[in-house]
């Protein structure tokens, strides 16, 4: 029977709640889910960046409960340390943990502008200049990190902490029809074809419509 409860919000429209099942679900962890209904009032005010506070998801797991994404990342690789959610080498580990705080903390414009909604498609979607600018610094980021570690994820060859953190980045890419070049879309690919993915967007999929402001056509 599994000893750990993740706490997640909407798989279609929950950024933060992806990122952290993925980083469980990447770690080889055995969780069960506790799925908070998209219309709870706190769900909703942090999906609509209305928050200040993270709180979902959550982790329980032996008696710890640990909250924010990159904390349950951290924690993961405690308890995991052989799924190598964060890299061996120091330097690398430093840089994937810096390029995960840049997530956590930053992108204000790309969230807002381009909010997580894995059941739609915005053709020819109008980016502005502020959302623009993030998504280069994304796709900077991914840049560098595929030319120093060799790909094919972000960090090598097994995916990591870093690539569960950009995973909603890439759902957004997809659903606004955002021009990301070759080897951007080549990596947009790789994360998709994840097998947790998979398993997050047929979920997402068949998740019903309870969150009308976030089907609007921004």
């Amino acid at each position: 029977m599994p000893k750990a409860v993740l706490t997640i919000s909407s798989k279609n429209y929950g950024a933060w709640a992806l990122r952290g099942w993925l980083m469980a679900r990447l770690s080889g962890l055995d969780f069960t889910e506790k799925v908070i209904p998209p219309d709870d009032p706190a769900m909703k005010a942090e999906m609509l960046l209305l928050s200040a506070s993270m709180l979902v998801p959550s982790l329980q797991h032996n008696g710890v409960k640990v909250w924010d994404t990159l904390a349950i990342g951290e924690y993961l690789n405690e308890i995991r340390p052989k799924a190598q959610l964060l890299p061996a080498d120091i330097k690398a580990r430093a840089h994937c943990r810096a390029i995960c705080g840049e997530m956590h903390s930053g992108f204000s414009s790309l969230r807002g502008s381009l909010p997580m909604n894995i059941k739609a498609h915005f053709p020819a979607f109008k980016v502005w200049s502020r959302a623009q600018a993030d998504i280069d610094r994304v796709l900077a980021i991914w840049k560098e990190c595929l030319a120093t570690y060799g790909g094919p994820y972000l960090f090598g060859r097994q995916p990591t902490i870093a690539d569960a953190m950009y995973a909603p980045v890439v759902t957004r890419f997809l659903t606004y029809d955002v021009p990301v070049g070759k080897e951007a879309a080549a990596y947009c690919k790789r994360i998709m074809d994840l097998p947790a993915m998979q398993e997050w967007v047929a979920a997402a999929k068949a998740e019903p419509d309870e969150i009308d402001e976030l089907d609007a056509e921004f």
